[in-house]
């Protein structure tokens, strides 16, 4: 047998070395070439300036290639990067126009020396790329449509953040104070379930139905999650005036983490849905006083177990600002844990979500429902960690990391915008809630209940509901102060909701304003009694339908689309010059980097005339997407 297999299978072994072609490098070779179609190389070079610290002959696009490579090849660190691009760094450099690839030395003072006014420009950038001349997915009417037949755009704002351990080092006097590493770019704060004594925060702002990420925010510890808002505010005004999208029909999606009235004021005027974490809106009397009507919905997914009892408030004073918005309750019964999020009260677990969404396009479920769809969110963090891990530690400056996460973001956005081309497919229809149906006669409406109404008088001079007012406690006070209880429940034929409170008879006997209430004149054999009435609340019945596209098939489509194709280079030999070529003369602006023009600064590692010219071929590319990146056919 083992002659058999020594006759079939020959194995020859050489000294030479071939590096094998990295897997990534082909999918490089597409995003560097849609990138220099797109104008973008050429812009970074012209707008992104930044005067050199001891970085020799480089400039700001140098370092862009390099990031741009370190976040495409999906490579653990920096290091592993530079071990696998180190034999084709003539290359890869090329497909940027430059000459060579800075060490990663370099590039590590580079990212520290980095200010933020040049990481700022880098960041408009990026925008600008994203807002430019529009995709054609993009074209498309992607978005909400709610129950009147309105479309929405809906963005998500969150914050992530990235834990980090620190060795225990001694000090005592005798010693120098230790130095941290991470001491400018992460700070104490909450960890979350991530093990680590400091940590770094990044907002980030995603279009929910492209998965379109608009920007990335930085900051060490817990952050500034307002100032933080407030710029994630502006680009989705940008990106909706790019769009031509009208501001009152975006949507914004938040956490618990902004759900206070302070924060109502930083959203200027936006459509929003938050959980809210201030629980002393319990107490208001208008909230009180609704808790103790009847329910509006019941809420529950098919995943769980678990149904909520909504009560819908339409307007409610929030903050000591005195910013109004809609406030949903929901309650449950506890179980035998403690909740994680809401907080208990006499067996009732109570939750608050805080919005601007209009009660004739969307009922109370509607609302939690977009707000637990947040979860969508987490998984494109999700994706993000699992293939470009924007949190890990590129640079130990905090414009260093910042610059590093907003490259890894435009990352993600380009392999979007050629996944679309790769496999252009319509955009996909769910429908996020059915269609309300019809009301029934003595059925409790599916679309929740008005705010609460008393019937006018039947006499003139006689005191009427309008003189009963509702107690947080869910009785009435008469005129005289006395209290009316609820007696009766009775469904009217429109879905109305009566609501019939009683007197006592003692209280009513007594009274000195017996006259005025009782419209039987001086007959005191029954109590005054009072209707409530809850009307349905006239909400579209149309269906909430989602319209977006597949988060994972078309970035993916781009990653996978050559890294198990072949790619071949062939690097012809440079010119070489004269012999008879004397040295040039510097003059003193070139031995002063400091005195040279941009122009200059930016020619000294530019791609010269004499460099050998690179061909690559890429292998299972097909034709029309080939055309579409001006990149040449072969022929087989």
């Amino acid at each position: 047998m083992n002659s058999m297999i020594d006759s079939t299978v020959i194995i020859q072994t050489t000294s030479h070395s071939v590096p094998s072609t990295p897997s990534w490098f082909g999918e490089m070779v597409v995003i560097a070439r849609y990138l220099q179609r797109m104008g973008v190389l050429a812009k970074i070079s012209e707008r992104v300036r930044f005067a050199r610290r001891r970085f020799g002959r480089y400039e700001v696009i140098d370092f862009a290639a390099v990031l741009f490579g370190y976040a495409v090849s999906g490579e653990r660190t920096l290091e592993a990067f530079y071990e696998r691009v180190y034999p084709f760094a003539a290359a890869f450099m090329a497909l940027f126009g430059r000459d060579r690839l800075p060490a990663r030395s370099t590039l590590s003072r580079f990212l520290a020396a980095l200010t933020a006014e040049a990481v700022e420009v880098l960041r408009a950038q990026f925008l600008e790329d994203l807002l430019g001349p529009q995709p054609d997915f993009e074209q498309q009417p992607c978005g909400l449509t709610d129950r009147a037949g309105n479309l929405w755009k809906v963005f998500d704002i969150d914050g992530t953040r990235e834990a980090a351990r620190q060795r225990a080092l001694p000090q005592i006097p005798e010693q120098p104070v230790p130095q941290r590493r991470l001491r400018d770019v992460c700070a104490p704060g909450y960890t979350g379930r991530k093990r680590g004594e400091i940590v770094r925060t990044r907002t980030t702002v995603l279009q929910a139905h492209s998965y379109q990420w608009l920007g990335s925010f930085g900051h060490p510890g817990n952050g500034e999650y307002r100032k933080e808002l407030r710029r994630a505010v502006g680009m989705i005004q940008s990106y909706l005036r790019a769009h031509q999208f009208p501001e009152e029909r975006a949507l914004l999606r938040l956490d618990g983490l902004y759900g206070t009235g302070a924060v109502l004021a930083d959203l200027l005027g936006f459509a929003f849905v938050m959980r809210g974490k201030d629980y002393r809106l319990l107490d208001l009397p208008v909230v009180q006083t609704r808790l103790r009507l009847p329910a509006d919905q019941q809420f529950s997914r098919p995943e769980s177990n678990l149904v909520r009892t909504l009560y819908d408030c339409s307007d409610v004073t929030v903050g000591a600002s005195g910013q109004h918005c809609r406030l949903v309750v929901a309650t449950h019964r506890t179980g035998p844990t403690k909740n994680r999020i809401g907080i208990e009260r006499d067996g009732l677990a109570y939750e608050l979500f805080l919005t601007k969404l209009p009660q004739e396009a969307f009922t109370a479920a509607d609302v939690v429902a977009l707000y637990l769809h947040r979860g969508t969110f987490e998984t494109t963090l999700s994706d993000e960690d699992t293939e470009q891990d924007p949190d890990r530690w590129c640079s130990h400056a905090a414009c260093g990391q910042e610059a590093w996460q907003i490259v890894s973001q435009w990352v993600w956005n380009l392999r979007l915008e050629l996944g679309h081309q790769l496999e252009p497919e319509p955009i996909r229809t769910t429908e996020f809630a059915p269609a309300l149906p019809p009301a029934k006669e003595h059925t409790a409406p599916a679309s929740g209940y008005a705010p609460a109404v008393v019937a006018l008088p039947l006499k003139q001079d006689r005191f009427s509901g309008r003189d009963f007012a509702l107690q947080p406690d869910g009785t009435l006070h008469c005129p005289a102060r006395q209290t009316l209880s609820t007696t009766e429940e009775r469904r009217e034929a429109d879905g109305s909701l009566r609501l019939v409170y009683a007197a006592r008879i003692s209280h009513c006997r007594g009274c000195g304003l017996r006259e005025q209430c009782q419209w039987h004149g001086g007959n005191t054999q029954k109590p005054r009694r009072v209707s409530v009435l809850l009307h349905p609340l006239r909400v579209g019945s149309a269906a909430l339908l989602w319209k977006d596209w597949s988060r994972r098939q078309h970035r993916r489509a781009c990653m996978q689309l050559l890294r198990h194709q072949r790619v071949d280079m062939h690097l012809e030999p440079a010119l070489q010059p004269s012999p008879t070529t004397s040295q040039p003369v510097l003059s003193r602006a070139q031995r002063a980097h400091s005195r040279l023009s941009w122009e200059v600064r930016l020619a000294y590692n530019a791609l010269a005339s004499t460099t050998g010219r690179c061909t690559i071929t890429l292998f299972g590319v097909l034709e029309g997407f080939a055309t579409s990146l001006g990149l040449f056919t072969a022929s087989h």
